[in-house]
């Protein structure tokens, strides 16, 4: 079929997707079953068809369009080799903004945990290989790879153009066919067998930028990776209307009653983390909390509308110093659509929601909101922030997307006076002229501060921002900073002394000592004393507060980060006394 004539058919395709009707499914059924008999010249074309695959198996009109768009979708790999045999360029399926496909690879400098995740049996979903063609600096591997291989320091250490793949090779003798297989998987098991902490091996292995390319079985592609829908659960079909975001009030979603959680059992918990991370690799992301999630602590809940949710904690050992972590992603039909970040403090929680490119036009404003309701009862949360670049501080894909105008109609508001007064009469403009767009660069200037939404105060859509929030001026990098710049001033810039110090101040404060604190409690009672140790009417604390305080170090290092911040929410003058030090 002429090229003209197929982008046509998509073209239809693509308008019909999000219009739900009987005549729309009839027409879309039809197309679904003439498309398969055509082939694809150019790979833009078949990316293109691919995309609207996904989005018919998340948001399906019947059963049939289902079954089709699977059936189509199963054939991806076929259709890939067939345009690579005939010599197309197929650089445009490769891209991060689409990568992922069936039957092509990603080839990136996975970090340590991700390359230790993709050779192990359990975790691996795929061949996952060295990729020595795209190696830019060998001279890295001069410091670690000796301590792997006897004599290698007689070369590294005086040679020019040390062949380290030789050495590797002669190493791991196989069959050329698996050489490259088990030389990485090899080079793991050293680094694994290093007499050093976890994060000590992360940082040696991640120094080296060793390129990796992992060609995902069909199971882990963006083609062919579905979640079993669960017991009892339906396919949901649309045939009226996707919810749109004027349908949505922020207000009353985080009112509604919470959902059900479900704790699944760590062998479950392990499956979905490997499917998380699994969909971020392909699309050349990494999520902290996917990562390092904690297969004890994922829990599920149902949305309806054929919408999952798994919610993912991070163990002790892997939390953040002072804000708690959460981490979920999203399943439509069993198809991942999107992921949340997020990191709270007190009732506090700054949120980064990304629901991927295929889905955009599928429902975001109230799975958005859905999601918050979800943690506004999990952690008692009631103040929602948006770091800048949420809304496009240097992320064109968000001036693109319009996020500010996204999340502005839902009911935040800029904490930032100068932003407000430009909001205001930019809605001025869009109110009295039926036409405007604002322009590419007023997105940037808008999204030049953060944004919040407090569920108990009335928006309030006036430039007036004489009474400023309590967490209007807030952010966790200037606690960070102050610390750092105390640190250098009083005590040098030597981190083991300032915090030697600031425990032994902070249990002098308390009552304590250090024989006080099980060994799983220290580095939450580090954190917590560099920080304490710049609020200067400490010692002037009731012993009720300090108890309190004590309360609240232990729960950091405990099971559940939401228990950390329900104490958190109760301790007001550590509120007060952090919210200063994070607003200057």
């Amino acid at each position: 079929m002429p090229r003209d004539s197929l982008n046509r058919l998509l073209d239809q395709l693509d308008e019909l997707k999000s219009r739900f009707g009987s005549h729309e499914q009839r027409t879309i059924e039809r197309l679904l079953s003439r498309l398969p008999r055509l082939r694809f010249t150019d790979a833009e074309a078949l990316l293109r068809y691919h995309e609207i695959l996904l989005f018919l198996r998340a948001y399906p009109h019947s059963e049939r369009t289902l079954r089709l768009a699977n059936t189509e979708l199963s054939d991806f790999a076929r259709r890939v080799k067939q345009l690579e045999a005939s010599g197309v360029d197929l650089s445009a399926l490769d891209s991060p903004e689409v990568s992922g496909i069936a039957g092509r690879h990603v080839t990136d400098t996975f970090t340590y945990p991700i390359v230790r995740w993709l050779v192990k049996p359990r975790g691996q979903q795929g061949r996952v290989v060295l990729d020595w063609d795209w190696f830019e600096d060998e001279n890295r591997l001069a410091e670690t790879w000796p301590r792997f291989i006897p004599l290698l320091e007689e070369d590294a250490s005086v040679e020019a153009n040390v062949p380290y793949e030789r050495w590797l090779q002669s190493v791991t003798a196989t069959s050329v066919e698996n050489r490259s297989v088990k030389d990485l998987v090899w080079l793991i098991q050293r680094f694994e067998s290093l007499p050093k902490t976890e994060k000590e091996k992360a940082e040696l292995y991640d120094a080296q930028k060793l390129y990796v390319r992992w060609t995902p079985a069909y199971r882990a592609t963006r083609t062919g990776m579905r979640l079993a829908i669960s017991k009892g659960a339906k396919v949901f079909y649309h045939h009226g209307p996707l919810i749109q975001r004027r349908d949505v009030s922020l207000q009353r979603e985080l009112e509604n009653p919470p959902t059900t959680l479900k704790r699944l059992s760590s062998k479950q918990g392990e499956a979905i983390l490997d499917m998380t991370r699994a969909a971020s690799t392909v699309r050349y992301r990494e999520l902290y909390g996917f990562t390092h999630g904690d297969p004890e602590r994922v829990f599920q809940t149902n949305l309806g509308r054929g919408v999952e949710v798994f919610i993912v904690g991070v163990p002790a050992g892997k939390r953040l110093p002072l804000r708690a972590y959460h981490a979920a992603m999203i399943f439509k039909n069993g198809a991942p659509v999107g992921y949340f970040e997020g990191l709270s403090l007190f009732e506090r929680l700054e949120s980064g929601f990304n629901l991927y490119h295929t889905f955009r036009d599928g429902e975001t404003a109230w799975l958005y909101a859905r999601i918050l309701n979800i943690f506004r009862h999990l952690l008692g949360v009631t103040a929602f922030s948006l770091d800048p670049y949420q809304i496009g501080y240097e992320n064109e894909e968000g001036v693109e997307s319009g996020a500010f105008w996204f999340y502005r109609k839902l009911g935040f508001r800029p904490t930032n006076p100068d932003v407000m007064k430009l909001v205001v009469n930019e809605e001025k403009k869009i109110a009295s002229r039926s036409n405007y767009r604002t322009s590419r660069r007023t997105l940037r200037k808008l999204a030049a501060g953060p944004m919040i939404f407090e569920l108990d105060k009335i928006p309030d859509k006036s430039p007036d921002m004489s009474k400023l929030g309590d967490w209007d001026r807030f952010c966790v990098r200037n606690i960070g900073l102050a610390v750092a710049a105390r640190m250098g001033s009083k005590f040098g810039g030597n981190a083991e002394r300032f915090r030697a110090e600031a425990v032994k101040k902070l249990n002098g404060v308390l009552g304590l000592s250090q024989r006080d604190w099980q060994a799983a409690e220290l580095s939450a009672l580090s954190d917590f004393a560099v920080t304490l140790y710049l609020v200067e009417d400490l010692h002037r604390w009731s012993d009720k507060e300090k108890q309190a305080l004590v309360r609240v170090v232990r729960v950091k290092a405990g099971r559940d980060e939401s228990g950390y911040l329900q104490l958190m929410q109760k301790h007001a003058r550590l509120r007060n006394a952090m919210i200063k030090l994070g607003s200057q």
